[in-house]
């Protein structure tokens, strides 16, 4: 029994090795595995199950700001993605392209071939973005004011050709949201950008429990085609930062690219604004390495597929169906009051093995029933968060975990903002900087606004700036490298 346990829970320790670590979280959880093609995941429906928690509450937070779901096309005319010159300059190296539309018999008997009579007059790409092909259909739908905005979100799978890839984090194709508006005037655009940032870290900090700086990327980190760049920046357990999102204020560039005009209320042509945001399973990643152990996933309760598991303990039938008697009135109690339960009473697993996989997987809420503690009037419950084990009383177990569950949102959220706090510092000279860079976490620096002191940094560091914080301290200073005025600090890290 012992040996079993050991097996399931096998990890390699953060401490030894971090991203080992996470390999072996992501696999032995049933996350997600490596698949037959090179670069991409299979997500198991366990992962599946917490992803599509993540998109059904985001959708809704989407909806109650007025968006509305569409779908557009996988693949891109090559010809779309030259009409913007930062657009496809920004992606040109990630594409995978499409030739040829048919397959035929090898003549000398070896399988298949491309069919060299079947190639594409224009090639297609699979879409790394749909940035192109959307404006392209905005040009069709926009007329005059009346038309505008434009709120539309799509939930897709994008393929961006990466060569060093690894699971949730960085894969060759990925799931993601990307939303994309239209509107009349700078400021509705800006507005709009601002907003879905907000929507994004309000999801982050209220459902992921992850804290997130809102902040600008800088010119050399904006996104592709894009005016500016806005992003939540999260702090992981090994001190890497990790973007949790972008939002992009596109300006005119694409409905000037894609001729996109409409007639404003004084009967004047104009070029629409445009926005467009997204989040993808990178979010994944960044729920596992926030909160998890080295005894597996902590996962928030507003996001684990389960909240509570249930657990019996018996030694005989008539113990084993007092139970079944009582974890059925425990699970209508929690079903009512909207708490997602699981009653595992199947018979080929012994209870330790079961607790130590339902540990693995970060389930928030374990209750232990034994027929013994049932005849009085007791359960024993276990916490995920702090593994720790406490008997109540049954008579009102129902809200007492309700209160739990909410009580271990919030520790998990304020453990990761205790170590973003602990982790974040201020150096004012570079020599300072190059040593605290190598402790890891957020670095609170000045910075000339410069590409060439920031690419200096980037190169001799491997640290970043993630971004200038939208509420940072606006204290001006001086570059720590170049001594040069600067009008705020930013915050540096090194990133995945």
């Amino acid at each position: 029994m012992a040996k079993e346990t050991n097996q399931l829970k096998e990890l390699t320790s953060r401490s030894e090795n971090y991203s080992q670590w996470y390999n072996d979280l992501v696999l032995k959880a049933d996350l997600a595995e490596n698949s037959a093609v090179r670069g991409c995941m299979v997500i198991k429906p366990y992962g599946y199950a917490v992803w599509e928690k993540i998109q059904r509450q985001l959708d809704d937070m989407f909806k109650e700001t007025g968006h509305v779901n569409a779908y557009f096309p996988l693949f891109i005319p090559k010809s779309f993605l030259s009409k913007e010159a930062d657009h496809v300059e920004g992606f040109a190296k990630e594409c995978a392209v499409v030739t040829h539309y048919r397959l035929k018999n090898d003549p000398n008997g070896k399988g298949i071939v491309v069919d060299p009579e079947a190639k594409l007059e224009e090639e297609l790409i699979v879409r790394p973005t749909s940035e192109t092909i959307i404006w392209n259909t905005y040009k069709n739908w926009i007329q005059s004011y009346r038309d505008l905005p434009i709120l539309i979100n799509q939930w897709a799978n994008v393929v961006r050709w990466e060569m060093r890839t690894r699971l949730f984090l960085r894969t060759a194709e990925f799931l993601w949201q990307e939303g994309h508006t239209a509107h009349a005037t700078r400021e509705e655009a800006v507005e709009e950008t601002i907003k879905m940032l907000s929507v994004y870290a309000e999801f982050a900090e209220n459902f992921m429990a992850v804290p997130v700086i809102k902040g600008v990327k800088t010119a050399s980190e904006r996104f592709a085609g894009a005016v500016d760049t806005y992003c939540i920046e999260s702090l992981m357990q090994d001190g890497k930062a990790l973007q949790a999102g972008t939002s992009h204020f596109l300006g005119q560039n694409f409905a000037k690219a894609f001729d996109v005009q409409f007639l404003d209320k004084e009967s004047k042509r104009d070029y629409v604004w445009a926005t467009s945001w997204g989040v993808s399973t990178r979010l994944m990643g960044a729920l596992i390495m926030a909160h998890s152990d080295d005894n597996g996933l902590v996962l928030p309760p507003k996001l684990a597929p389960y909240q509570v598991v249930i657990v019996p303990i018996f030694k005989d039938e008539a113990g084993m169906k007092l139970i079944d008697e009582r974890a059925e009135k425990i699970i209508q109690e929690l079903k009512a009051l909207g708490i997602r339960v699981k009653y595992d009473n199947s018979d080929n697993k012994k209870p330790g093995w079961k607790f130590a996989e339902y540990e693995l997987k970060g389930i928030p809420v374990r209750l232990a029933m034994g027929a013994r503690d049932l005849e009085n009037g007791t359960i024993e419950i276990a916490r995920r968060d702090t593994l720790t084990k406490e008997t109540v009383s049954v008579e009102g177990i129902a809200g007492y975990i309700q209160q739990l569950l909410e009580d271990i949102q919030q520790n998990i959220f304020q453990k990761a903002l205790d170590f973003r706090v602990k982790h974040t510092i201020t150096v004012d000279t570079y020599a300072e900087f190059k040593e605290k860079i190598e402790e890891g976490g957020f670095i609170l620096a000045h910075w000339d606004g410069t590409p060439e002191t920031e690419e200096l940094i980037k190169d001799e560091t491997k640290a970043t700036i993630r971004c200038i914080p939208l509420d940072g301290d606006k204290t001006p200073g001086q570059c720590m490298v170049t001594g040069r005025p600067s009008t705020q600090r930013v915050i540096f890290a090194r990133a995945y």
